[in-house]
């Protein structure tokens, strides 16, 4: 039977050779089960001729459908490995992050990386690794339709009817152990002092304990009634506790949130997750979730796959900071999205106040540059011109169109989120939203041009009335034009540097916004004792209150400066081509050279194709800068894009249809609308 069942056959060798026989798998033979099982599902792995795994398995339903004894062999298959292997380990702990620590836990992957550790042939983990065998599998298991998991796993009747005893202990064993570990974390002064009632007498963490003793006791005595009403005790508890994590997820904003943190209720909501899924199974009546078994499924399959990627434990560890980051930086990103024609007005008259910023930002880095000094304080200089530029836009409410996009693309994203939600978002809003953005975007970078280019013209010309020089002149303005050249110089490649840059800035304004709220920095700030005794209250307050509200966002504008003013520094001193083109100050710098070189001097069409280039210079600040954000966004949120390919061709059609609301907001919207 073993040599017929080989997995090297091909599939239709493999379903031929089992329907030819009459020999059904007795549930005692582990081995031929376990042959079986790799053969059958190697059938539906995509491999060359059979690249599609969904028809792979729909020809494998038919053939079970038709042949009896393929359904036969199959469902014995499982039993005979179910029975015989140890599911404790595969209920409590794949999947799931050991509880000793994130860096624990990560250098515990990156060992097992070097040198993978050694499996149990009794474990059920080590066969889940013998049938998916390949790195990639889970993959293709997550590609096939959830609904086609469904039908394939009733068609066995295994997930509904388990009622073999060595199973059911086991089950049990699992439960105890789970209830125990998640009492323990729900302890943990991370979690417990930031529930919503932090009396330990109302702890749903500690009750369930009580509940799953009560499980036990009625699963022992094979009491069915007392069975099925513990369960759904048990049920509410876990959901109390899971309700307590999302309280404490929700209140991310105003309180902040640590790796530690987040790391410990990744691990409690794997766990209840568990406990669910086991009370499902234990609790005697007919009904079962079969989609939180087809789920558990589909994570044995990931997790084996990829259980020492460095890479998948980052990503699900630090989900959650990324979110709050992301959050932090989308609740501010609805500022900067503009609904009507009022918005739309004032989004250009603070872009014009940022624009007329940014015109003396490029004087006076310009006028820094004819300073002689050594090579790291010219960077410094450059770096505080940028850094209180930036910070007197924020404080005079203007607006730097480049800096939006960090933002928006968090609100874009958030359109997509559907946590906690069944329902699939509504694309068509979306795609009224991207609309949103392009024309807010396009007002922000048209009104910080319109002031730039004349306000730094007429700078360069009222200096030169008052000193008798021009800025630039020469050489040295013919230079500052060909930096600017999209195909004479990299200021083409220097625009996707200050993207980054600009991306960069948002993640720090949203870290530190973090870190200040969990923290507590305001609270413990206002009773420091280096506070003068002539200081009120009321004064001392106001300022930590300022301190706290805007932190991040002060941060976020210095990191820029900083790194927008030593990047040319750096290629200096490391001498290779590295520097930033942003395009206000680009723009700006056009003007100062245009006035030193005198406009009709220049040819026409090397003046368009400047021009030109400091437009695409915008274009690829805001691409690059918009892509990283919304990527991180849609990422920490869970969010997988190729669940919505529709989309593009929703916004397609909504772009054909209404193109001017990419540029502008209508002057009236009709009901519809």
């Amino acid at each position: 039977m073993t040599n017929l069942l080989s997995g090297k056959k091909k599939p239709a060798d493999f379903i031929d050779s089992v329907t030819r026989r009459s020999t059904v798998l007795r549930t005692g033979d582990k081995k031929g089960g376990l042959e079986f099982l790799i053969s059958f599902f190697s059938a539906i792995r995509p491999a060359r001729g059979k690249r599609d795994p969904v028809k792979n398995l729909q020809m494998l339903l038919r053939q079970m459908d038709q042949h009896p004894i393929l359904l036969s062999n199959l469902h014995n298959a499982l039993i005979s490995q179910l029975i015989q292997t140890d599911l404790t380990s595969a209920l409590t702990e794949s999947g799931i992050p050991l509880g000793n620590g994130f860096w624990q836990e990560f250098s515990g992957r990156l060992r097992h990386k070097l040198i993978p550790a050694l499996q149990n042939e009794n474990d059920f983990l080590y066969i889940i690794s013998r049938i998916f065998y390949r790195s990639d599998d889970y993959l293709w298991v997550e590609t096939i339709p959830h609904d086609q998991w469904k039908q394939f796993f009733e068609s066995i009747g295994l997930a509904f009817t388990v009622d073999d005893k060595h199973i059911l202990v086991q089950l049990m064993q699992s439960l105890k152990i789970l209830s125990i570990q998640v009492a323990s974390l729900g302890l943990e002064k991370e979690v417990r002092k930031h529930l919503d009632s932090q009396d330990i007498r109302d702890n749903p963490f500690l009750d369930q304990t009580v509940m799953v003793r009560k499980l036990e006791k009625s699963f022992i005595a094979e009491d069915a009634d007392t069975l099925n009403s513990v369960s759904e005790q048990l049920y509410a508890l876990s959901r109390r506790c899971i309700d307590s994590i999302e309280y404490i997820r929700r209140n991310h904003s105003g309180n902040g949130t640590s790796i530690h943190q987040t790391y410990i209720l990744l691990i409690l909501s794997n766990k209840l997750g568990r406990i669910e899924l086991i009370t499902d199974i234990l609790d005697g009546n007919s009904q079962f979730d079969s989609d939180n078994f087809i789920s558990f499924f589909k994570m044995l399959v990931r997790n084996e796959n990829t259980k020492n990627s460095i890479r998948e434990f980052l990503s699900q560890s630090l989900g959650y900071v990324a979110y709050q980051i992301a959050e932090h930086k989308g609740s501010k990103g609805s500022h900067y999205i503009t609904v009507n024609n009022k918005e739309y007005r004032k989004m250009m008259w603070s872009a014009m106040k940022g624009g007329s910023i940014t015109a003396f930002i490029t004087i006076f880095k310009n006028l820094l540059s004819k300073i002689e000094l050594p090579l790291f304080w010219h960077g410094f200089a450059y770096s505080m011109n940028y850094s209180v530029g930036f910070l007197l836009i924020d404080a005079t409410g203007g607006t730097l169109a480049t800096k939006q996009p960090a933002f928006t693309a968090s609100a874009v994203a958030s359109s997509l989120d559907t946590k906690g939600n069944t329902y699939k978002p509504n694309l068509y809003n979306l795609a009224i939203t991207v609309a949103r953005v392009s024309r807010s975007q396009i007002a922000s970078f048209t009104g910080n041009l319109l002031l730039v280019f004349p306000g730094a013209f007429l700078l360069a010309w009222l200096y030169d009335l008052v000193t008798g020089t021009k800025i630039l002149e020469g050489d040295q303005a013919m230079a500052m034009l060909e930096s600017q050249h999209p195909w004479h110089s990299l200021s083409l490649l220097y625009a996707c540097n200050t993207g980054v840059f600009l991306f960069l800035s948002g993640i720090i304004a949203g870290y530190v916004q973090n870190k200040i709220l969990y923290g507590r920095i305001g609270e413990r700030l206002k009773y420091h004792p280096w506070w003068p005794p002539g200081v009120s209250h009321e004064k001392r307050f106001r300022l930590v209150k300022f301190m706290e509200m805007n932190a991040g966002a002060v941060i976020g504008n210095i990191s820029l400066g900083f790194m927008l003013g030593m990047s040319s520094i750096v290629s200096k001193i490391l001498g290779f081509p590295f520097d930033i083109r942003h395009i206000t100050i680009s723009a700006g710098n056009v003007s100062v050279a245009l006035y030193g070189l005198g406009i009709r001097s220049v040819p026409t069409a090397y003046l368009v194709s400047v021009f030109l280039g400091v437009l695409a210079i915008g274009f690829l600040n805001f691409l690059v800068s918009f892509s990283l954000a919304f990527v991180v966004a849609v990422k920490s949120r869970g969010i997988q894009l190729r669940d919505y390919p529709e989309f593009l061709g929703i916004l397609g059609r909504y772009f054909l249809k209404k193109p001017l609301d990419f540029i502008r907001p209508r002057r009236q919207l009709s009901e519809t609308d």
